[in-house]
Parts: C-alpha cells; structure tokens; sequence
C-alpha cells in the first residue's frame, strides 16, 4: 500500500502541535512548524511504507546481515584505496569536500529543527519523564526522522572516503608503534566510530528506543557545527573554536549516558526488580539494544576524552603539535576524529 507523504502526518495530530504551539507563543517553535507545514504540503510524491517506517526486512538496511556485510564494504573499499594511493600524491578534491560537508551540515540542521518541532510539544503535554520513556512518543514522525539520521550515517562514510584519497592515517597503529600513536589516533576514532554509529541507530530503530530523539539530537546539533568546520577549513579559513567543538562532544555524549543509563534502570526496575528497586514506570524499548548503546557510547565516551587529552593537554609534546584536526562526532552518535581539510 502506498500513501502520500503529505497524508502521512496530517490531520488531528498536526491539528493539536499547532495549538501547542499557539498555547507557548514561541516564535522560533511557530517557524517551525511553518517549516514542517511547508515541506508536507510541498511533497507530491508517494511512498511505500517500508520507506517511512521502518520494517525490519523490508526497509533499505534493516537486517544486521545487511547492515555488516555494508560496514566490511566500507571498510574494504577505504583501505583499498588507501592501499592503491600509495603512490599517489594525496588528492585535493576541495570542491567535492566542501559541497558533501554543506550537505551534511545543512542536512543535520533542517532535521534537528524537525525534531525539535516534534518534540517540544510532546514534553509540554506530557512531561520530561514521559517524553523519553513513553510508547507514545515514538510517533510516526519520530521514526520517520529517526531513519533519516539512520540513513545520514551512511552518507557519513563518504567522510573516510575524502581521508583515504587525501592519504590521512586510518589504522591504529604508525610505523613501529604497537599502541594508538597520537599521529594516528584521529584516523583511528574516525573509522571506529564511522563503523560503529550506523549499527547504533540501526539497533536502536529495531529496538524502538523511545528517548532515541535525545542523542539523535544532540548529535545532529554537535554535526550542524562539525560539518561547517570542515567546510570552513577547506576553504582555508582558520577556525579558532575545534577545541571547543571536541568539548562539546565529549559533553553530548556525558548527556546521553545519562539518559541512556536512566532509561535502563527504569527498564530493569520495572521488568526485573519490580518491587525490590525504587521505579518511576516503565522506559519502552528493547533492553539489549539500550544496553548496546550505553556501552557503545561509553567506548566513544573513553576515546574522546583519550584524544582531548593527548591533543590539547600535551601541547609540549612534538607528537602533539604533529597532530592536525579535531574530534569528529558522527555519534553518535557519529563521532570521530575529524582531520583539518587542507
């Protein structure tokens, strides 16, 4: 059965967002809902409902089969071309990088603002508590969005695609070393994280994890500031705040732990301790993939601060001034390490 995308989200619903956000008179907020207004009303097309909402087996990328076998070609086909470049003179591709980096950072943008959109008003009706734990915030919108940032993560990969070509280090170790060199170590996060991240959301849009549009938030906002850094540096601009950028990244994902560690407990409470531990109600959502998740981004957690350190913690260090970028956040989540653009 198909369905206009118009029609996918009209009616009573959009109705009550509309007197939500009459009823807070945020003007910001009133934008946007113009701007999700405007897009539905301007969408002429149709799509199956495998492409709106995601059906595991149906959906582009919704088998974990799939969803490795795609990682291990993106793995392949980076360290491939880092094998063929070689002895090749890095490529500069300044023109390219920049238009994938607009598309990102604008992408993340319009996004994070439907989200906002989306979200806001279901806090405002029922609670900060209910927002994050509740069946009912997984609204379709929210799945809809939340298989646009799943499907972002891939377009993601084409970040490592522009370091293979420029001929930045990728692997963990350099030269002799047997640990993660502070030359390397960029390269290093980049590709973990890359690999990692498109796994999170996959199992996280499996799992139906009902606070998912926490994380997905912070990240695409953390991704709007990342993405115009990169843009700005291949352009040969001078950006004075990357340290700051990697700060902010290492709190967005202190911010998710937290929640992502609350929304376990509440879990456990409920379905394992009920009656044993103190509970608030229930968080919805598949246990196994929350816990994933939490210990994913605990790992990305260790790395990036491992790399604040090392970065800007070290500055005598020659290593140190050796080394040229900044933290890169896909994570997240998307993280990592991101590398100037030059």
């Amino acid at each position: 059965m198909r369905y206009s995308v118009r029609s996918l989200f009209a009616g009573e619903r959009l109705k009550s967002f509309r007197q939500a956000f009459q009823v807070l008179n945020w003007p910001f907020l009133s934008l946007t809902m113009l701007l999700a207004d405007f897009l539905l009303a301007h969408a002429p097309f149709t799509l199956p409902r495998h492409l709106y909402s995601f059906v595991e087996g149906q959906s582009p990328l919704s088998t974990t089969p799939v969803v490795f076998g795609s990682l291990a070609s993106y793995l392949v086909l980076v360290f491939g071309i880092q094998a063929v470049m070689k002895n090749h003179p890095p490529r500069c591709l300044a023109t390219l990088f920049q238009a994938h980096n607009v598309i990102l950072s604008g992408g993340s943008f319009l996004l994070l603002v439907l989200l906002i959109e989306e979200t806001i008003p279901i806090i405002w009706k029922t609670g900060f508590f209910n927002a994050m734990c509740s069946e009912a915030s997984w609204t379709p919108r929210m799945e809809f969005y939340y298989m646009i940032n799943y499907y972002f993560k891939y377009l993601e990969l084409l970040d490592t695609v522009f370091l293979a070509l420029k001929k930045k280090p990728l692997r963990a170790t350099c030269n002799t070393y047997l640990r993660l060199h502070i030359d390397c170590l960029p390269g290093f996060l980049h590709v973990f994280h890359h690999s990692a991240t498109a796994l999170l959301c996959c199992s996280a849009l499996i799992g139906k994890i009902s606070g998912s549009w926490i994380p997905i938030s912070l990240n695409l906002a953390v991704h709007v500031l990342m993405y115009y850094y990169y843009y700005a540096t291949a352009a040969g601009a001078r950006i004075w705040w990357k340290k700051y950028l990697t700060m902010l990244q290492i709190i967005q994902f202190v911010i998710d732990l937290f929640a992502g560690y609350f929304g376990i407990y509440v879990n456990s409470t409920a379905t394992y301790f009920n009656g044993v531990l103190p509970r608030m109600g229930n968080c919805a959502g598949s246990g196994p993939a929350a816990v994933f998740g939490c210990g994913l981004l605990t790992v990305y957690l260790g790395l990036f601060v491992n790399f604040y350190l090392q970065t800007y913690k070290k500055k005598d260090s020659p290593m140190t001034r050796r080394t040229n970028g900044i933290a890169n956040d896909h994570a997240n989540g998307k993280i990592i390490a991101g590398q100037k653009s030059e």
